[in-house]
């Protein structure tokens, strides 16, 4: 009983699924190949990249982070004097006097040149006393000391030729010309200080 049993369920299983295959395959027909275009084939080209230029914005320093840049590189500047760096000292006095500048304090970036000037010539850093000698005749200048500016030049001049830097020696040629033509400008009457401040009264 249990054989017949089991052939009967096997045959009707197979027709069954006979009939379900035979249904699959004719819900799949096969579609028609697609008839290829006989003209020329066209490539598609590398697209062109067109190189940019990347322009540097400049942005002003604000009040307060000059202020701020001025309170950590005097930190640094202490902190260096305090442990006898003096190489490392001379450029943060430098830093400080150009802070200054921005910040025309005039009086306090000479002398903070003055005071990298001096570490600079004792740690024998001829670049740097080239360096600060014509920032502080430019600071002179602008006071209207043009004696002084002269020979903070010729000795800037003098340091150059020595040492054969053709670049500081067109660069304190170059300052030298613009204080002779400050100086000019401050003979001629009515551009004196003294004339200056008469009709600004």
């Amino acid at each position: 009983m249990r054989i017949s049993l089991l052939v009967l369920f096997c045959t009707v299983s197979l027709s069954a699924s006979a009939q379900w295959y035979k249904l699959k395959l004719s819900n799949y027909r096969r579609q028609p190949q697609l008839v290829t275009s006989q003209g020329p084939a066209f490539k598609l080209l590398p697209a062109k990249m067109q190189l940019t230029s990347v322009k540097r914005v400049s942005i002003a320093q604000t009040w307060y982070g000059l202020l701020l840049n001025e309170h950590v590189t005097m930190k640094t500047a202490q902190h260096q004097m305090r442990f006898r760096e003096y190489a490392e000292a001379s450029y943060s006095f430098r830093d400080l006097a150009k802070i200054y500048l921005q910040l025309n304090k005039l009086s306090q970036a000479k002398w903070f040149f003055l005071q990298s000037n001096n570490l600079s010539r004792q740690q024998n850093n001829d670049r740097l006393t080239i360096a600060n000698l014509i920032d502080l005749a430019a600071i002179k200048t602008t006071i209207g000391d043009f004696s002084l500016a002269q020979q903070d030049l010729d000795e800037a001049h003098t340091l150059a030729i020595a040492r054969n830097w053709q670049d500081d020696v067109a660069h304190v040629n170059r300052e030298i010309k613009s204080l002779q033509r400050d100086k000019l400008a401050a003979l001629k009457p009515g551009t004196t200080y003294a004339g200056t401040a008469q009709t600004a009264l």
